[in-house]
């Protein structure tokens, strides 16, 4: 370690000193904002980068709504590769840690960018998706609604599952590019970093749109920014530069040791 990197980990130390003392005893619960990169250490590849899904799959070809009406079965082949990758995925010690701050009080809600449900299996109970849900499908013809788990059991593979009711292509409900995200999504996690004393900024390199506005939002109502990446990009944040599943475990212990208490869930 370089004397560069030492400095960089005596700040981050220091950072994650104060964010302990603030959720320790906070007035409200901080808000989590999760990105790919709380997942890459879950063998979920970001989709930018050279190992990204986009790097093999143009989304102007395989993720806009009007690439799926032109040709649903060529989206698919994308989606059916998307969709292994994330049902082979266990949640990590990330996940695991902020679900614990929720039980302690320290965290309330999580908004996340992603799609993998991985909160979800790690014991979180507030999530709000921005940018949809795989566990459920739409019919693009008759707008029924079915579950994954029922799309799975029919067979995956090639081609575009279909609608049991009128045949038509199924789509999963996540938001393609171009599509507004979810309206409620959106309001609540408006609301949510407005009130918020403080916001805990997780694997995001905020360049997606327009949940790279929820920072700047909560920090110009007040709130504290926090940045948990070995790449910060956040200027308005204090920085804790580590990875994530290093760094919430660390921060959930502190709590632990301080005399935080779990409540009790509805698990």
């Amino acid at each position: 370690m370089g004397p560069d990197d030492r400095t960089a980990a005596r700040a981050s130390s220091q950072v994650m000193d104060e964010l302990a003392a603030v959720l320790t005893n906070p007035e409200r619960p901080a808000v989590v904002l999760s990105g790919a990169g709380i997942s890459v250490s879950s063998d979920i590849p970001a989709f930018r980068g050279s190992g990204g899904l986009w790097a093999r799959y143009d989304p102007m070809e395989y993720a806009t709504l009007q690439a799926f009406l032109t040709d649903p079965d060529k989206v698919w082949q994308m989606l059916w590769e998307l969709d292994a990758v994330l049902e082979a995925a266990d949640p990590n010690p990330a996940h695991d840690a902020i679900a614990e701050l929720q039980r302690l009080g320290a965290v309330g809600t999580v908004v996340t960018q992603n799609i993998d449900g991985l909160h979800q299996r790690a014991g979180s109970e507030d999530v709000v998706e921005l940018h949809g849900t795989r566990s459920s499908l739409t019919c693009q013809a008759c707008r029924q609604t079915v579950s994954r788990e029922a799309v799975t059991a029919d067979g995956a593979g090639s081609g575009a599952p279909r609608c049991r009711a009128c045949g038509g292509p199924l789509r999963p409900d996540v938001v393609f590019f171009g599509e507004p995200l979810p309206v409620d999504a959106w309001q609540r996690a408006e609301q949510q970093v407005l009130a918020a004393s403080d916001v805990l900024v997780v694997g995001t390199a905020g360049e997606v749109e327009p949940a790279a506005s929820l920072p700047h939002l909560a920090s110009d109502a007040g709130a504290r920014v926090w940045e948990i990446n070995p790449q910060p990009s956040l200027a308005i944040a204090r920085r804790i530069e580590r990875p994530a599943e290093l760094a919430l475990p660390e921060l959930a212990a502190r709590l632990r040791d301080a005399g935080a208490t779990s409540r009790p869930t509805g698990r």
